[in-house]
């Protein structure tokens, strides 16, 4: 039986000669991505405001979102933010926490929903979810140091594994990930929560498996052909990954599409954002990191031996690839 191969071996795709119209296009979308998020804001889960969040679902069609407000402020708990949740007949209801005590908290969740089953008879709500400011705050903080932390970390890796320019290269490319990621948020308003970090936490890590992937065979390349030109080396060494790249992209693909489509509403956001950053990140693996290198001026010489003299006038070589000094 012969197997099935979504990419020919003899496949020939001259990735950099785009590597310009690409590169505008993401620095182009990295600045829309800080402006949406910068003028819309993020749609901050109860996990970082704090605040009371109680999920509704209507049994027949839903209101309009100015008459839910109207009811829900007319409760007495203050400005509502209301947000479409999972389905077009599901939304979610935040308001602020009163000010007091624990049980003072709890009787506001109750007054909420009470008023929105009056209010309402024909909505089914869920359990109150409730967090305080000082709580938010420290996730808040914990969740932006996390991601900060490990794309310092990866980078580090790489910059000791291959070469600093490599560092340099994956750098920029989780950046352009997680930045275009958040002005997704930016521009759906869809809730970012603890949920969304653990997905850019995800796809940091994809991208880096699938950019280290190319950047080893580049460094193969570039110590195999040593008089080649640097931007037919690259083209090769992506051809040459091209078809692992593919089998395990559109694999996650898939199943993050049966997961988006199928799955718990709970995970919506999740699922939405690790189906964008499995393909904005292979993306980045092809036209941001591996152009990056041309730039800045990796070559065949990138890993020949260094040789220096000796104190007696002989020399001495020390080997750039596993640090071993001769």
């Amino acid at each position: 039986m012969r197997l099935l191969k979504l990419v020919p071996d003899d496949t020939n795709i001259q990735f950099l000669k785009w590597r310009h119209i690409a590169m505008a296009i993401s620095v182009i979308s990295i600045i829309a991505s800080l402006v949406l998020v910068g003028v819309r804001g993020l749609n901050l889960g109860v996990d970082f405001v704090g605040g009371q969040s109680v999920r509704v679902e209507f049994a027949q069609a839903m209101p309009p979102i100015d008459e839910i407000r109207e009811k829900v402020g007319a409760i007495g708990l203050g400005e509502a933010t209301i947000q479409q949740f999972g389905s077009d007949s599901a939304i979610s209801i935040r308001t602020a926490l009163p000010e007091g005590d624990k049980a003072a908290a709890e009787r506001a969740g109750q007054q909420l929903v009470a008023g929105i089953e009056a209010a309402f008879p024909n909505a089914e709500t869920g359990s109150v979810e409730t967090v305080s400011g000082k709580v938010s705050e420290e996730l808040l903080q914990t969740g932006a140091l996390s991601l900060i932390l490990a794309m310092i970390g990866i980078s580090i890796y790489i910059w000791i594994r291959f070469e600093w320019q490599f560092g340099v290269g994956a750098l920029f490319a989780l950046f352009h990930d997680v930045t275009i990621t958040f002005g997704f948020f930016a521009l759906t308003q869809m809730q970012f929560d603890l949920n969304i970090v653990a997905a850019l936490l995800t796809i940091i890590g994809y991208s880096l498996n699938d950019t280290i992937v190319v950047f080893d065979r580049i460094r193969e390349n570039l110590k195999k052909y040593r008089k080649m030109e640097i931007v037919p080396l690259l083209d090769l060494s992506l051809n040459e990954t091209l078809a692992r790249t593919v089998m395990t992209s559109l694999s996650m693909l898939i199943a993050l599409g049966m997961l988006l489509v199928f799955g718990p509403d709970v995970i919506f956001g999740f699922t939405a954002a690790m189906l964008l950053g499995i393909f904005v990140g292979t993306y980045s693996s092809m036209y941001m990191s591996a152009p990056i290198l041309v730039w800045l001026k990796v070559g065949p010489h990138s890993f020949v031996p260094r040789t220096t003299a000796g104190m007696d006038g002989g020399e001495r070589v020390e080997r750039k690839d596993d640090g071993a000094v001769v």
